[in-house]
């Protein structure tokens, strides 16, 4: 029984950590698809921006509120832009 103990422990410790890792990755993973998806809709927006008069600058921090955020976070921006 003493060496079921002694090896169930650390399977269980090492599984716990292992679900640990993988949340982490998983948030990563997913803020990472959504600032594509921002920057992809910003790319969107400035193709019309012609017509009306916005530019989006695209970096980094407008991709991740796009994308973080979604439409509320475009029109965040878009109020940015006309706001001086």
């Amino acid at each position: 029984m003493e060496d079921f103990l002694n090896i169930l422990i650390p399977v269980a410790l090492a599984i716990a950590f292992l679900r640990l890792c993988m949340a982490q990755i998983k948030w990563i993973w997913k803020l990472g698809i959504n600032s594509l998806a921002g920057f992809i809709s910003l790319w969107l927006l400035n193709l019309i921006s012609g017509y009306t008069g916005i530019f989006f600058p695209i970096n980094f921090l407008t991709a991740c509120i796009a994308g973080f955020l979604g439409i509320p976070g475009i029109l965040l921006l878009t109020l940015l832009q006309i706001i001086p």
